[in-house]
């Protein structure tokens, strides 16, 4: 099984709106992409909570049963179709895919 977490530090404002309604609408999005491919398994997103610690704003887990799941995930039209957006919105951004 490959995991694959990506967290983000989302800029104050951009798009036209705040980090929190970024923060929203960029989870929304990431969400819509639940069950995209064979071999995708879970998917959760979760956002920085007030009065707990953090260091990023927005973080993605997911799953997928190989690495050949994850790059039909990386390459499908839905996903490929948010990462203009979440460019745009975020300040920075961590990756970590790793076999577990």
């Amino acid at each position: 099984m490959i995991r694959h977490i990506v967290m983000w530090k989302l800029k104050d404002d951009a798009e036209g709106a705040d980090k929190a309604t970024n923060m929203a609408r960029m989870k929304a999005m990431l969400e819509d992409c639940r069950g995209l491919v064979p071999g995708m398994g879970r998917l959760e997103v979760g956002l920085a909570t007030a009065g707990l610690e953090a260091t990023c704003d927005v973080v993605l887990y997911s799953e997928f049963e190989s690495a050949a799941a994850l790059e039909a995930y990386q390459h499908h039209p839905q996903h490929v179709a948010i990462k203009p957006f979440i460019g745009a919105v975020r300040l920075e951004r961590q990756c970590l895919d790793y076999e577990g």
